[in-house]
């Protein structure tokens, strides 16, 4: 089922079965999806981009979501260092529904070992390297691991 069928359905789900905090969630999603649907109209389309529809669709949704996670987990630890354990346990409830939509995360130590085979294939051997080997693991994870996590890892490998 395409992401966005599957955000309505959950709405509908969650409009019925009275579940607040995942209609909030899936209403922030809609509308934010929406104002990245209305910023790329803007853009010009690239003729030799050969995704379907749906394919654009689901990669738009999953690029919103991605960046909704982030901003949650940013305010858990500012929440945090702020002593705001009612916001912090708020965000949470909000980014379990988000990270409900994304794929499923690759643990670290399959993160690491995805580092060490780019490293060992490229031949990195300094820090100077290392936005080629992002590059490299990037295109490899492809959304299934935080980038953040990936930069720390690549960093602690490459020094």
């Amino acid at each position: 089922m395409a992401l966005k069928a599957q955000l309505s359905e959950d709405l509908k789900a969650s409009m019925k079965g009275g579940d607040k905090v995942k209609l909030g969630v899936i209403r922030m999603i809609q509308s934010a999806v929406k104002n990245k649907e209305i910023d790329e109209r803007v853009k010009p389309q690239d003729p030799n981009d050969k995704r379907t529809a749906d394919q654009k669709e689901d990669e738009l949704i999953q690029a919103v979501l991605k960046t909704m996670a982030k901003q949650r987990r940013e305010s858990i630890e500012q929440f945090k260092a702020g002593g705001r354990q009612d916001l912090v346990d708020q965000e949470t409830a909000e980014l379990k529904v988000i990270e409900s939509y994304l794929p499923q995360q690759l643990p670290r130590d399959q993160v690491e070992a995805i580092v060490a085979e780019v490293i060992k294939s490229t031949g990195a051997s300094g820090p100077k390297e290392m936005g080629n080997v992002m590059k490299a693991v990037l295109a490899k994870v492809a959304g299934k691991a935080d980038n953040k996590l990936v930069s720390e890892i690549v960093k602690a490998k490459l020094q």
